[in-house]
């Protein structure tokens, strides 16, 4: 049994959903690992949010003493919402009872998802799921972006962005008759619950006009991000060879190759480290992207939690620190 009381650190992926933690040693053994609900703050109250990070902190350190942990590295969505003091203060508050031997330092998750990619101090990383970002990368800090407004101001070529314009090219498609074959029937089968293509093309020019009203009440009525859940239908029409899927996969991608190129200086030959749902596995904004900038060195992002836990071994133990192996003792 391994002694509770060695150095180690502690990464922490702090999701909308989820928050993991690993506590590791100087060796890059993973000592325990813990789990709790969502801590985005902008998803969750922050007490919620603080209470979920402590929890998982806690859980992974339940074979090691808090004391000896020498860095904690947090990568978090929504970080720049604890610039406000008074949010700040209730996560200090939450880390006060853990008993750490050191501070808990908060990062971007787009800088834990580079460092999981990379040893590279210096580069970019795009960010493409629901929302989108590209970052500059320069030490391992995230120096500036591009993109990444949200929902009503930007958020390009995301899931959001992408399932918005599946649902207007099918408000596009009931304005004009069809046709309704591939997206159109795909959007309106989800959302509305209407599978019989034959009905749907014997609509009357004012039975189009009504399911035209329910589309739109329909999407109207949810989040505005609840948009991204018709954008695997879109990548999936695409795949069939839908030729407005196709269009929409493509000016995806060309949205967030301009941003992450808007992110890097010119020449730059750095790493660039994509994440997200809407470009990793066979995704074709994802093949597009890669296409698009293969002249450059490309890599996809592993796991949040293991970059996080990196960040936090190199400000514990220097540049040299071994990456976490997922090997809990």
């Amino acid at each position: 049994m391994s002694d509770p009381s060695r150095p180690c650190v502690v990464g922490v992926d702090a999701g909308g959903t989820s928050t993991r933690a690993l506590a590791v040693d100087a060796e890059g053994i993973v000592l325990g690992s813990g789990r709790a609900g969502g801590a985005n703050p902008n998803a969750h109250p922050p007490a919620q949010a603080a209470a979920n990070i402590a929890a998982a902190i806690g859980d992974a350190l339940r074979d090691a003493d808090p004391a000896a942990v020498r860095a904690c590295v947090v990568g978090m969505a929504g970080v720049s919402k604890l610039t406000d003091p008074a949010m700040a203060k209730v996560f200090d508050e939450a880390w006060a009872g853990l008993g750490l031997g050191t501070a808990v330092r908060m990062v971007a998750d787009a800088e834990a998802a580079f460092a999981s990619a990379t040893d590279a101090p210096d580069g970019t990383v795009l960010v493409a799921g629901t929302g989108s970002i590209a970052a500059r990368i320069r030490k391992r800090r995230l120096v500036s972006t591009a993109g990444g407004y949200g929902w009503l101001l930007g958020d390009e070529g995301s899931a959001f962005w992408i399932g918005r314009e599946a649902v207007r090219s099918t408000l596009a498609a009931l304005a004009t008759g069809g046709p309704f074959e591939g997206l159109p029937a795909a959007v309106l089968r989800e959302a509305l619950h209407m599978s019989d293509l034959d009905a749907l093309r014997a609509q009357t020019e004012t039975d189009r006009l009504l399911t035209s009203r329910r589309l739109i009440t329909t999407c109207n009525f949810e989040s505005p991000i609840r948009l991204a859940r018709f954008a695997p239908l879109v990548s999936a029409s695409a795949a069939e060879g839908d030729a407005t899927a196709r269009e929409i996969t493509d000016r995806a991608a060309e949205l967030l190759v301009a941003n992450a190129l808007a992110a890097r200086e010119d020449g730059e030959d750095t790493p660039v480290v994509i994440v997200g749902s809407v470009l990793v596995g066979d995704s074709p904004v994802g093949a597009r992207v890669r296409e698009t900038l293969s002249a450059l060195d490309i890599r996809s992002a592993t796991d949040g939690v293991l970059g996080a836990a990196w960040l936090a071994a190199v400000d514990a133990f220097g540049e040299n620190a071994p990456r976490p192996v997922l090997e809990i003792r």
